[in-house]
């Protein structure tokens, strides 16, 4: 029997241990179409985030509901070994044993901690996918440093080296100087802070003069100690300020170095003083000017923990400083000789670690790249021909623009944990590039070789994951049958760092795309639209929330929110109303099996002669195609919408409603019986739709109604061999119509529920006087009107299709009361809803004010909207 209170608590890791126990993520299906979703990465190191939660909700949404569909399909899993991540975890760990450091106990040993500590503690993210329901193929579960992967990745590494697509070179770098480690962009976070401009007076050379007479030429800058490395002045070419000077020179303060005057389309007229520093060492668009201007060379003047280093006219007294004691000193010496003209305090943008905390450096160092804009020539033109769409169609732009724009991609990292880059060198600095040291040797004859201390950026690996996950470079049943994958369900915040690498590399080893669909997801954002983070305390654990209200419950609320091109506003309120839908189907559940209703027999629809029962297939069938249409537009919020409504409102508040009387005692034993075949029928139908929002509750009421296999291999509903009943639909649909609409007009002026009231009927159809008198137990029943006599005045009227149904209430209602209530809440929404629109149409509101008060205002509009359009009607009622 089912339990009387419904605690997901208590069945939710049994029947996801039974399911993983029997195989069933991966039921063997060799003669199936595949469908095969490969999951991103969670770091080996990571903890499910509500971000987690969104993502492999929708991709086990997806898994699920193919596999009711007889797909072969497959949710490739596995975690990604997180060099900086992982490699700070094992080194904070040692820290705090205080056991030897990193560079103490050598590169081999402190490696072989890292991997003592995956075995130990990398399982977290894992075991919290299975809490969510995960249904992944965990018998076939991957790790991006595990010897298939690295085996790979050493092929993909050498076969780009050798192809010329991947070479060494001198480039400006992300650089952590606390980590010291090159790092991608996406591990930078770019921070608000009070910072200054300093406006530094650089004296003209050999006598030269603006044309305003002036012999020095001012600029800014925010990081003052980087002048000692400035190369050039750059000017705009048409800028008449400094026509003059073009070509001539300044004496770089401090420095004493003679450095030139350039014109370059860098610097900007209408910006500050039109001249503008060039650091090429240490600045991104510098080494831009740089690269247009090679005569003016560059000058490293920083060191790999951030300090000045020896370097051409870089004063002794300097060397060694960290940069934060190195702008100090330049300022002071710069108003020491009178050449600082004004100093600005201003809120700057800085670029910050995001694992280190501290400011990242621009710093020119070798470095391996790949050749991105070769490899993205073919990914840009697959999605411009559809192989690979993405969903929503907008992120194509975001796509196409990074692509048409893409620079090369640095792949090296400064650290140990990783995969370790493949090269060795000649102590002439000759290198090497092959997958073994023995093939290196080879080529190097009897040259001594020293191998590359360096490891690959993690993205490199990660970009193999579609096929290095199936088994390439080996040429695998499973790499046929499940390359590409069918879809990629991913933020759109790794469009760049992510989606498009596996492109690039898939299109290039594999000569196909990595996947037919991406579909980018947003953002899940706290109740008032804000984006969550630990600094404003907004954030939310999924674990908790599948802890106080089962995990069933968070998927409906993710998947009923996810709407394409929108964000998520979470608010555990939404949560706890859909755990209170889980609970009504619970209750349904049991209402069916105390009047015996257990499980179906069959997918096929049982055969029906009663218009309920005829009603509630129809309903059924109905329901299941707008899934498939929802599940083919990546429609998850529509998805989640149809079955809510059949579940609530159909099934639930109407046919459970309807039917009682039809298996009440007494009742005609067939009709009985046919009633309850089709209900169990329906029900399991709406567990099959249900199951890939909700598996845990959908499962557990499953065995609950009959013994049968599990429902996670159970089939989709058959909608082919149900046949439609436009009939059935019409009648079942007017009598619930009607039902409701004297339901919400007694409600709106206050009748009191208990009271049975007389109505006539004027203009009626002969088909809805036969409706009224076939159905006229039931209208009474749930309406509380009856056929009688009606008097004149104080009549309540309700309009259903052509007919008038007029139900006298002056004996229940004070009628000038009740209008004068009406009126008065007409006129504040009324007055409440102007009010709004005037504020939604005034400009000065609308551009200015923040979004979601802007939002709020347009909810807030439409409901007082509806509110007064509800109030006018109940007045038209009463006359």
């Amino acid at each position: 029997m089912i339990d009387k209170i419904f605690d997901p608590a208590g069945f939710e890791q049994t029947i996801y241990a039974r399911w993983e126990r029997d195989g069933a993520f991966r039921p063997a299906r060799p003669d199936a179409q595949p469908f095969t979703i490969v999951i991103p990465p969670p770091n080996v190191t990571g903890s499910l985030h509500i971000g987690h939660a969104l993502d492999n909700t929708l991709q086990d949404l997806l898994i699920r509901w193919h596999r009711l569909n007889g797909r072969d399909a497959r949710w490739v899993v596995g975690t990604d070994h997180a060099g900086i991540a992982t490699q700070m975890v094992v080194e904070r760990q040692l820290a705090e044993a205080q056991q030897p450091g990193r560079t103490a106990m050598g590169r081999e040993a402190f490696v072989e901690k890292v991997w003592a500590w995956k075995e130990e503690s990398g399982g977290t993210i894992t075991r919290q996918l299975r809490r969510l329901g995960a249904s992944c193929d965990w018998s076939n579960e991957r790790f991006t440093m595990d010897d298939g992967f690295n085996k790979a990745v050493l092929k993909v590494f050498v076969e780009l080296y050798n192809q010329k697509l991947l070479y060494r070179d001198k480039r400006l770098v992300n650089w952590d100087p606390k980590l010291k480690t090159a790092i991608s962009d996406l591990e930078v976070e770019t921070r608000e802070v009070a910072g200054r401009f300093t406006h530094i007076r650089y004296p003209l050379a050999d006598g030269a003069r603006l044309a305003s007479g002036a012999d020095e030429i001012v600029v800014a800058t925010t990081r003052p100690e980087t002048m000692l490395g400035d190369t050039a002045v750059a000017v705009g070419a048409d800028d008449p300020r400094y026509a003059s000077v073009i070509g001539k020179h300044v004496l770089l303060p401090i420095t004493g170095r003679r450095i030139p005057i350039i014109a370059d389309e860098h610097a900007d007229p209408e910006l500050g003083s039109g001249a503008v520093k060039i650091t090429p060492a240490h600045d991104f668009n510098d080494w831009q000017v740089y690269e247009r201007n090679k005569a003016i060379g560059w000058i490293n003047i920083l060191d790999a923990e951030a300090r000045i280093c020896a370097a051409d006219g870089v004063p002794a007294a300097y060397v060694g400083l960290a940069r934060e004691d190195a702008r100090k000193k330049v300022v002071a010496d710069l108003e020491a000789l009178d050449l600082i003209e004004r100093i600005e305090q201003k809120t700057i943008q800085m670029p910050y670690g995001d694992r280190s905390g501290v400011v990242i450096e621009p710093w020119l160092t070798d470095q391996w790249y790949v050749n991105a804009a070769e490899l993205a020539k073919d990914a840009l033109a697959a999605v411009h021909d559809g192989r690979t769409q993405f969903v929503p169609k907008n992120w194509e732009k975001t796509y196409f623009n990074w692509m048409e724009n893409i620079q090369p991609w640095c792949v090296s990292r400064q650290l140990w944990w990783g995969h370790r880059i493949p090269a060795w060198y000649a102590p002439d600095g000759q290198v090497f590039v092959a997958e073994t040291e023995a093939e290196a040797q080879a080529q190097a004859g009897d040259l001594s070789l020293t191998r590359d201390e360096d490891v690959l950026d993690t993205w490199f690996s990660s970009a193999l994951w579609p096929f290095g996950t199936l088994g390439w470079p080996e040429q695998t049943t499973d790499l046929a049958r499940h390359y590409p994958g069918d879809v990629l369900v991913t933020g759109f915040d790794i469009i760049f760092f992510w989606v498009a690498r596996m492109m690039m590399q898939g299109l290039h080893f594999m000569d196909d795309v990595p996947f037919r669909t991406v579909y980018c997801h947003g953002l899940v954002r706290d109740a008032k639209g804000q984006k969550m983070s630990k600094s404003k305390g907004n954030t939310v654990d999924p674990l908790l929330l599948i802890d106080k209200y089962g995990a069933d419950a968070l998927r409906f609320t993710l998947t009923a929110m996810e709407t394409q091109g929108r964000d998520i506003k979470l608010s555990e309120s939404r949560i706890e109303g859909y755990r209170n839908f889980a609970t009504k189907l619970w209750n349904a559940a049991r209402f069916a099996q105390s009047n015996g209703i257990g499980g179906s027999a069959s997918p096929l629809p049982p055969a029906a002669s009663q218009p309920v029962n005829r009603w509630i297939i129809g309903e059924v069938r109905a329901t299941a195609r707008t899934l498939e249409q929802a599940i083919a537009d990546f429609r998850f919020d529509a998805y989640a919408d149809a079955i809510y409504k059949l579940v609530w409102s159909r099934f639930c508040d109407w046919y459970l409603e309807l039917i009682k009387p039809l298996l009440a005692e007494g009742a005609d034993a067939a009709v009985a019986a046919e009633t309850r075949t089709v209900a169990g029928w329906a029900l399991d139908q709406i567990l099959v739709m249900l199951h890939p929002v909700m598996p845990f509750l959908t499962e557990e009421l499953w065995h609950q109604l009959s013994v049968r296999d599990d429902l996670i291999l159970a089939q989709w509903v058959a909608t082919d061999s149900i046949p439609e009943d436009p009939a059935a639909s019409a009648d079942i649909d007017w009598l619930i119509g009607l039902i409701s609409e004297v339901r919400s007009a007694r409600t709106e002026v206050n009748v009191p529920p208990s009271a049975k009231l007389a109505y006539a009927v004027e203009g009626a159809s002969p088909e809805t006087l036969a409706r009224l008198a076939a159905n006229a137990a039931v209208i009474e029943r749930l309406a509380r009107i009856l056929p009688g006599d009606v008097a004149d005045g104080g009549r309540l009227q309700v309009v259903h299709g052509e007919a008038t149904i007029f139900v006298p209430i002056g004996d229940v209602v004070d009628l000038a009361a009740e209008k004068s209530r009406l009126d008065k809440a007409l006129a504040a929404a009324i007055k409440e809803r102007d009010a709004l629109a005037g504020r939604l149409g005034n400009p000065g509101f609308t551009d200015k004010a923040k979004p979601e008060a802007v939002e709020k205002a347009r909810e807030d509009h439409a409901a007082r909207s509806a509110e007064a359009e509800r109030l006018q009607a109940a007045l038209s009622r009463l006359g």
